[in-house]
Protein backbone atom coordinates (compact mmCIF):
# COMPACT_ATOMS: atom_id res chain seq x y z
CA UNK A 1 0.00 0.00 0.00
CA UNK A 2 1.40 3.25 -0.90
CA UNK A 3 0.03 6.58 0.27
CA UNK A 4 0.92 9.69 -0.61
CA UNK A 5 1.38 12.86 1.96
CA UNK A 6 2.47 16.04 1.86
CA UNK A 7 5.23 15.61 5.28
CA UNK A 8 5.66 12.65 6.98
CA UNK A 9 6.34 12.97 10.81
CA UNK A 10 8.77 10.29 12.44
CA UNK A 11 8.61 10.74 16.02
CA UNK A 12 5.72 12.09 18.13
CA UNK A 13 7.73 13.10 20.95
CA UNK A 14 7.85 16.57 21.68
CA UNK A 15 10.05 17.80 18.45
CA UNK A 16 7.30 15.86 16.53
CA UNK A 17 4.31 17.24 17.67
CA UNK A 18 5.36 20.67 17.84
CA UNK A 19 6.26 20.35 14.35
CA UNK A 20 3.31 18.95 13.29
CA UNK A 21 1.14 21.60 15.54
CA UNK A 22 3.05 24.19 13.73
CA UNK A 23 2.58 22.91 9.94
CA UNK A 24 -1.04 22.58 10.49
CA UNK A 25 -1.47 25.79 11.85
CA UNK A 26 -0.27 27.41 9.21
CA UNK A 27 -2.54 24.90 6.51
CA UNK A 28 -0.72 21.83 6.37
CA UNK A 29 -3.78 19.19 6.50
CA UNK A 30 -2.05 16.32 4.51
CA UNK A 31 0.18 14.98 7.46
CA UNK A 32 0.87 12.26 8.98
CA UNK A 33 2.73 11.53 12.44
CA UNK A 34 4.86 7.91 13.02
CA UNK A 35 5.17 7.21 16.53
CA UNK A 36 6.22 3.26 17.69
CA UNK A 37 4.86 3.50 21.13
CA UNK A 38 1.57 2.84 22.59
CA UNK A 39 1.10 6.60 23.12
CA UNK A 40 2.18 10.08 21.74
CA UNK A 41 4.57 12.47 23.74
CA UNK A 42 7.58 10.54 23.80
CA UNK A 43 9.76 10.30 26.90
CA UNK A 44 7.82 13.06 28.22
CA UNK A 45 5.37 10.35 29.49
CA UNK A 46 7.44 9.38 32.35
CA UNK A 47 8.69 12.67 33.30
CA UNK A 48 6.55 13.93 36.21
CA UNK A 49 8.68 15.91 38.01
CA UNK A 50 7.98 19.94 37.36
CA UNK A 51 10.05 22.03 35.52
CA UNK A 52 8.84 21.78 32.16
CA UNK A 53 7.22 24.90 29.93
CA UNK A 54 9.13 27.85 31.69
CA UNK A 55 10.22 29.31 28.43
CA UNK A 56 7.39 27.96 25.76
CA UNK A 57 4.40 28.36 27.88
CA UNK A 58 5.45 30.79 30.92
CA UNK A 59 3.91 27.52 33.06
CA UNK A 60 5.54 25.54 35.28
CA UNK A 61 4.21 22.15 33.89
CA UNK A 62 5.00 18.33 34.80
CA UNK A 63 6.33 16.48 31.42
CA UNK A 64 3.08 14.61 30.55
CA UNK A 65 1.42 18.03 31.04
CA UNK A 66 4.10 19.62 28.97
CA UNK A 67 3.22 16.80 26.29
CA UNK A 68 -0.52 16.81 26.45
CA UNK A 69 -0.65 20.70 25.31
CA UNK A 70 0.34 19.48 22.26
CA UNK A 71 -1.72 16.23 22.12
CA UNK A 72 -4.57 18.48 22.58
CA UNK A 73 -3.68 20.60 20.23
CA UNK A 74 -2.69 18.16 17.18
CA UNK A 75 -5.84 16.82 17.85
CA UNK A 76 -7.85 19.61 17.39
CA UNK A 77 -6.04 20.47 14.12
CA UNK A 78 -6.66 16.92 12.92
CA UNK A 79 -3.30 16.08 12.86
CA UNK A 80 -3.23 12.09 11.73
CA UNK A 81 -0.87 10.32 14.79
CA UNK A 82 -0.56 6.70 13.81
CA UNK A 83 0.98 4.97 17.80
CA UNK A 84 2.17 1.42 17.40
CA UNK A 85 4.45 1.86 14.15
CA UNK A 86 7.52 2.04 13.49
CA UNK A 87 9.32 3.11 10.26
CA UNK A 88 11.76 0.37 8.63
CA UNK A 89 13.35 2.66 6.19
CA UNK A 90 13.41 6.10 4.25
CA UNK A 91 14.67 5.93 0.79
CA UNK A 92 16.23 9.42 -1.42
CA UNK A 93 13.05 9.91 -2.98
CA UNK A 94 10.93 10.51 0.33
CA UNK A 95 9.38 7.27 0.51
CA UNK A 96 9.28 6.19 4.51
CA UNK A 97 8.40 2.49 5.01
CA UNK A 98 6.08 1.82 8.19
CA UNK A 99 5.01 -1.76 9.99
CA UNK A 100 2.60 -1.49 12.46
CA UNK A 101 -1.31 -3.43 12.93
CA UNK A 102 -2.47 -2.15 9.96
CA UNK A 103 0.58 -4.19 7.96
CA UNK A 104 3.07 -2.29 5.74
CA UNK A 105 2.76 1.12 4.15
CA UNK A 106 4.17 3.23 2.33
CA UNK A 107 4.12 6.64 2.76
CA UNK A 108 5.18 8.71 -0.50
CA UNK A 109 6.01 12.36 0.97
CA UNK A 110 6.54 16.00 -0.13
CA UNK A 111 9.00 16.43 3.03
CA UNK A 112 9.96 14.27 5.71
CA UNK A 113 11.02 15.35 9.35
CA UNK A 114 13.08 13.57 11.36
CA UNK A 115 11.96 13.60 15.07
CA UNK A 116 12.83 10.66 16.33
CA UNK A 117 14.79 11.46 19.66
CA UNK A 118 17.79 10.41 21.67
CA UNK A 119 18.27 6.37 23.72
CA UNK A 120 20.67 6.01 26.82
CA UNK A 121 24.14 4.60 27.07
CA UNK A 122 24.30 1.08 28.32
CA UNK A 123 26.79 -0.27 30.56
CA UNK A 124 28.30 -1.96 27.46
CA UNK A 125 28.76 1.39 26.08
CA UNK A 126 31.69 2.30 28.90
CA UNK A 127 32.97 -0.92 30.09
CA UNK A 128 32.66 -1.39 33.56
CA UNK A 129 34.33 -4.43 34.57
CA UNK A 130 32.82 -6.77 36.82
CA UNK A 131 30.00 -9.17 37.17
CA UNK A 132 26.38 -9.18 35.99
CA UNK A 133 23.92 -9.55 38.32
CA UNK A 134 20.15 -8.08 38.51
CA UNK A 135 19.61 -4.40 39.56
CA UNK A 136 21.98 -2.22 37.22
CA UNK A 137 18.98 0.13 35.45
CA UNK A 138 20.20 2.93 33.22
CA UNK A 139 17.88 6.40 34.23
CA UNK A 140 15.19 6.23 32.07
CA UNK A 141 14.23 2.58 32.37
CA UNK A 142 14.55 3.12 36.24
CA UNK A 143 12.47 6.22 36.16
CA UNK A 144 10.27 3.87 33.79
CA UNK A 145 9.64 1.14 36.41
CA UNK A 146 8.87 3.95 38.94
CA UNK A 147 6.86 6.19 37.54
CA UNK A 148 5.02 4.27 34.75
CA UNK A 149 5.03 0.76 36.56
CA UNK A 150 4.77 1.63 40.02
CA UNK A 151 7.59 -0.73 40.57
CA UNK A 152 10.53 0.33 43.10
CA UNK A 153 13.66 -1.06 42.05
CA UNK A 154 16.04 -0.75 44.91
CA UNK A 155 16.76 0.06 48.57
CA UNK A 156 20.66 0.92 48.48
CA UNK A 157 21.25 2.95 45.45
CA UNK A 158 24.41 4.28 43.75
CA UNK A 159 23.78 6.66 40.51
CA UNK A 160 26.90 6.70 38.15
CA UNK A 161 26.87 9.88 36.23
CA UNK A 162 25.08 13.38 36.61
CA UNK A 163 23.17 13.70 33.85
CA UNK A 164 19.64 15.38 34.50
CA UNK A 165 17.91 12.01 34.50
CA UNK A 166 20.20 10.56 36.69
CA UNK A 167 20.04 13.57 38.85
CA UNK A 168 16.24 13.75 39.04
CA UNK A 169 15.87 10.00 40.04
CA UNK A 170 18.17 10.83 42.93
CA UNK A 171 15.40 12.95 44.12
CA UNK A 172 13.14 10.45 42.83
CA UNK A 173 14.00 7.77 44.59
CA UNK A 174 14.98 9.30 47.42
CA UNK A 175 11.08 10.56 48.08
CA UNK A 176 9.98 6.56 47.54
CA UNK A 177 12.27 5.95 50.99
CA UNK A 178 15.41 4.17 49.09
CA UNK A 179 18.71 5.40 49.63
CA UNK A 180 20.67 7.25 47.22
CA UNK A 181 24.00 6.49 48.49
CA UNK A 182 25.86 8.77 45.98
CA UNK A 183 25.70 10.25 42.41
CA UNK A 184 29.58 9.53 40.89
CA UNK A 185 30.33 11.74 38.17
CA UNK A 186 33.67 10.86 35.94
CA UNK A 187 34.26 14.50 35.02
CA UNK A 188 35.33 16.79 37.40
CA UNK A 189 31.92 18.83 37.21
CA UNK A 190 28.03 17.99 36.91
CA UNK A 191 27.02 16.90 33.54
CA UNK A 192 23.05 18.19 34.40
CA UNK A 193 21.66 21.70 34.92
CA UNK A 194 22.81 23.66 38.03
CA UNK A 195 19.53 23.70 39.48
CA UNK A 196 19.15 20.21 39.24
CA UNK A 197 22.50 19.77 41.00
CA UNK A 198 21.17 22.10 43.87
CA UNK A 199 17.39 20.37 43.60
CA UNK A 200 18.08 16.91 44.06
CA UNK A 201 21.40 16.61 45.70
CA UNK A 202 22.12 19.14 47.72
CA UNK A 203 18.89 19.92 48.63
CA UNK A 204 17.93 16.25 49.73
CA UNK A 205 22.08 16.02 51.56
CA UNK A 206 23.03 13.01 48.64
CA UNK A 207 26.51 13.52 47.78
CA UNK A 208 28.07 14.10 44.17
CA UNK A 209 31.05 12.56 44.05
CA UNK A 210 33.41 14.47 41.29
CA UNK A 211 36.35 13.17 39.73
CA UNK A 212 35.22 9.85 40.39
CA UNK A 213 33.65 6.24 38.48
CA UNK A 214 32.78 3.29 39.05
CA UNK A 215 35.59 0.76 38.80
CA UNK A 216 33.82 -2.88 39.77
CA UNK A 217 30.73 -4.26 39.89
CA UNK A 218 30.15 -7.37 42.57
CA UNK A 219 27.13 -9.42 43.01
CA UNK A 220 25.49 -13.02 41.39
CA UNK A 221 21.91 -13.10 41.75
CA UNK A 222 21.56 -9.39 42.64
CA UNK A 223 24.41 -6.71 42.79
CA UNK A 224 25.81 -6.34 46.01
CA UNK A 225 28.23 -3.75 45.64
CA UNK A 226 30.49 -1.14 43.41
CA UNK A 227 33.77 -0.21 43.81
CA UNK A 228 34.36 3.43 43.27
CA UNK A 229 37.38 5.26 42.36
CA UNK A 230 39.04 9.17 41.81
CA UNK A 231 40.30 9.37 38.54
CA UNK A 232 42.85 11.83 37.48
CA UNK A 233 42.57 14.88 34.77
CA UNK A 234 43.20 11.77 31.57
CA UNK A 235 39.77 10.15 33.36
CA UNK A 236 41.74 6.91 34.82
CA UNK A 237 41.49 5.69 38.21
CA UNK A 238 44.15 6.48 40.52
CA UNK A 239 45.49 3.64 42.64
CA UNK A 240 44.81 3.83 46.28
CA UNK A 241 41.32 5.60 46.05
CA UNK A 242 38.33 3.11 45.61
CA UNK A 243 36.28 2.68 47.96
CA UNK A 244 33.49 0.36 47.80
CA UNK A 245 29.58 0.42 48.37
CA UNK A 246 27.65 -1.86 49.78
CA UNK A 247 24.20 -1.61 47.70
CA UNK A 248 21.75 -3.73 45.75
CA UNK A 249 21.71 -1.24 42.72
CA UNK A 250 23.15 0.47 40.37
CA UNK A 251 21.47 3.72 37.80
CA UNK A 252 23.76 4.55 34.85
CA UNK A 253 22.91 8.42 33.45
CA UNK A 254 25.89 8.27 31.35
CA UNK A 255 25.07 9.99 28.35
CA UNK A 256 22.39 9.93 25.08
CA UNK A 257 22.61 8.98 21.57
CA UNK A 258 21.13 10.42 18.94
CA UNK A 259 18.10 7.66 17.50
CA UNK A 260 19.82 7.45 13.74
CA UNK A 261 19.84 4.25 12.46
CA UNK A 262 17.08 5.23 10.00
CA UNK A 263 19.08 7.94 8.73
CA UNK A 264 22.25 6.89 8.58
CA UNK A 265 20.68 3.99 6.23
CA UNK A 266 18.97 6.41 4.12
CA UNK A 267 22.37 7.32 2.88
CA UNK A 268 22.00 11.46 5.25
CA UNK A 269 25.65 12.88 5.68
CA UNK A 270 26.15 12.72 9.51
CA UNK A 271 28.35 14.77 12.33
CA UNK A 272 30.28 12.23 13.97
CA UNK A 273 30.18 14.91 17.22
CA UNK A 274 26.80 15.02 17.92
CA UNK A 275 25.99 12.13 16.02
CA UNK A 276 23.10 13.55 14.34
CA UNK A 277 22.65 14.88 10.88
CA UNK A 278 24.32 17.53 9.33
CA UNK A 279 22.07 20.31 8.22
CA UNK A 280 21.91 24.03 7.24
CA UNK A 281 20.04 26.98 8.60
CA UNK A 282 16.72 25.43 7.52
CA UNK A 283 17.60 22.16 9.04
CA UNK A 284 17.62 20.87 5.90
CA UNK A 285 19.76 17.47 6.07
CA UNK A 286 21.71 16.53 2.78
CA UNK A 287 18.64 15.05 1.29
CA UNK A 288 16.73 17.43 -0.28
CA UNK A 289 13.26 17.88 1.74
CA UNK A 290 14.32 15.81 4.54
CA UNK A 291 14.58 17.81 7.76
CA UNK A 292 15.61 16.93 11.43
CA UNK A 293 15.30 18.58 15.07
CA UNK A 294 14.99 17.99 18.21
CA UNK A 295 17.10 15.00 20.60
CA UNK A 296 17.90 13.42 16.99
CA UNK A 297 20.00 16.07 15.46
CA UNK A 298 21.50 17.04 18.72
CA UNK A 299 20.64 16.43 22.79
CA UNK A 300 19.23 19.36 23.97
CA UNK A 301 18.98 20.21 28.01
CA UNK A 302 15.51 22.05 27.93
CA UNK A 303 12.40 20.54 25.82
CA UNK A 304 11.17 24.08 25.44
CA UNK A 305 14.20 23.93 22.92
CA UNK A 306 13.30 20.92 21.37
CA UNK A 307 10.07 22.32 20.46
CA UNK A 308 11.09 25.89 19.40
CA UNK A 309 13.71 23.76 17.27
CA UNK A 310 10.78 21.91 16.16
CA UNK A 311 8.75 25.15 14.89
CA UNK A 312 11.55 26.30 13.05
CA UNK A 313 12.25 22.80 10.99
CA UNK A 314 8.00 23.35 10.42
CA UNK A 315 8.75 26.94 8.89
CA UNK A 316 11.59 25.98 6.94
CA UNK A 317 9.34 23.09 5.27
CA UNK A 318 6.79 25.20 4.91
CA UNK A 319 8.80 27.54 2.26
CA UNK A 320 10.14 23.93 1.05
CA UNK A 321 6.47 23.04 0.07
CA UNK A 322 5.79 26.54 -1.42
CA UNK A 323 9.27 27.16 -3.26
CA UNK A 324 11.17 23.52 -3.76
CA UNK A 325 14.51 25.37 -2.62
CA UNK A 326 17.15 23.02 -2.63
CA UNK A 327 20.75 23.35 -1.30
CA UNK A 328 22.35 26.31 -2.97
CA UNK A 329 25.76 28.19 -2.00
CA UNK A 330 26.39 27.62 1.92
CA UNK A 331 29.10 28.47 3.72
CA UNK A 332 30.36 26.31 6.40
CA UNK A 333 30.48 27.16 9.87
CA UNK A 334 33.17 25.74 11.95
CA UNK A 335 33.75 24.95 15.52
CA UNK A 336 36.85 26.38 16.98
CA UNK A 337 38.32 26.67 20.46
CA UNK A 338 36.53 25.32 23.00
CA UNK A 339 33.16 24.81 21.03
CA UNK A 340 32.27 21.21 21.37
CA UNK A 341 29.95 21.37 17.81
CA UNK A 342 27.88 24.23 16.50
CA UNK A 343 24.42 23.94 14.33
CA UNK A 344 23.78 24.61 11.99
CA UNK A 345 27.02 22.97 9.78
CA UNK A 346 26.06 25.45 7.16
CA UNK A 347 24.40 28.83 6.20
CA UNK A 348 23.72 30.98 3.09
CA UNK A 349 24.35 33.85 4.73
CA UNK A 350 21.10 35.33 3.65
CA UNK A 351 19.09 35.29 6.89
CA UNK A 352 19.07 35.52 10.67
CA UNK A 353 19.87 31.96 11.88
CA UNK A 354 19.76 30.75 15.42
CA UNK A 355 22.91 28.99 16.07
CA UNK A 356 22.74 25.75 18.88
CA UNK A 357 26.18 25.06 20.60
CA UNK A 358 28.04 23.76 23.00
CA UNK A 359 31.74 24.18 24.70
CA UNK A 360 34.01 21.22 25.36
CA UNK A 361 34.99 22.36 29.13
CA UNK A 362 34.03 24.66 31.95
CA UNK A 363 34.88 28.15 30.75
CA UNK A 364 34.91 31.64 32.92
CA UNK A 365 34.82 35.17 31.97
CA UNK A 366 34.80 34.67 28.53
CA UNK A 367 33.58 35.64 25.37
CA UNK A 368 31.88 33.61 22.36
CA UNK A 369 32.87 34.76 19.59
CA UNK A 370 32.24 34.52 15.85
CA UNK A 371 34.75 35.06 12.78
CA UNK A 372 34.72 35.59 9.13
CA UNK A 373 38.18 33.74 8.36
CA UNK A 374 40.35 35.94 11.26
CA UNK A 375 37.75 39.03 11.26
CA UNK A 376 35.25 39.09 14.58
CA UNK A 377 32.03 39.76 13.59
CA UNK A 378 30.34 39.43 17.07
CA UNK A 379 30.90 38.32 20.61
CA UNK A 380 28.76 37.88 23.65
CA UNK A 381 30.14 37.52 26.93
CA UNK A 382 29.65 35.16 29.21
CA UNK A 383 30.59 34.58 33.48
CA UNK A 384 30.47 30.88 33.15
CA UNK A 385 29.50 27.88 30.36
CA UNK A 386 29.17 24.74 30.99
CA UNK A 387 29.54 21.41 28.65
CA UNK A 388 26.54 20.39 30.56
CA UNK A 389 23.93 23.77 29.22
CA UNK A 390 23.47 24.04 25.63
CA UNK A 391 24.44 27.57 24.25
CA UNK A 392 21.62 29.57 21.91
CA UNK A 393 22.35 33.09 19.91
CA UNK A 394 21.13 34.87 16.65
CA UNK A 395 22.85 36.81 14.55
CA UNK A 396 21.05 38.65 12.09
CA UNK A 397 21.36 38.31 8.18
CA UNK A 398 23.29 41.82 8.08
CA UNK A 399 26.20 40.68 10.39
CA UNK A 400 26.28 37.46 8.43
CA UNK A 401 26.19 39.42 4.96
CA UNK A 402 29.31 38.43 2.60
CA UNK A 403 30.63 36.10 5.14
CA UNK A 404 33.19 33.51 3.31
CA UNK A 405 33.74 30.91 5.98
CA UNK A 406 32.07 31.31 9.68
CA UNK A 407 34.26 30.04 12.84
CA UNK A 408 32.92 30.15 16.21
CA UNK A 409 35.30 30.28 19.15
CA UNK A 410 36.08 30.87 22.89
CA UNK A 411 38.08 34.19 23.31
CA UNK A 412 39.96 34.56 26.37
CA UNK A 413 41.12 38.06 25.98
Amino acid sequence: MILEKDVVIIGAGPAGLAAAVELAKNGVKDIVVIEREPFAGGILNQCIHDGFGVIKFNEVLTGPEYAQRYIDEAEKLGVEIMTSSMAIDINRDKEVTVIGSKGIIVFKAKAVILAMGCRERTRGAIGIPGTRPAGIFTAGVAQNFVNVKNIMIGKRIVILGSGDIGLIMARRLTLEGAEVIAVVEKMPYSNGLARNVTQCLEDYGIPLLLSHTVVNIEGRERLKSVTVAKVDDKGEPIRGTSKKFDCDTLILSVGLIPENELTKDAGIDMDEVTQGALVDENLQTSIEGVFACGNVLHVHDLVDHVSNEAEKAAKSVLRYLETKCENGQRVKVKAGKGIRYVIPHTISGKKDVTFSMRVDRQWTDIKLTFLNGSNPIKSFKYKKLNPSEMVVVNLKASELKDVESLEVAIDED
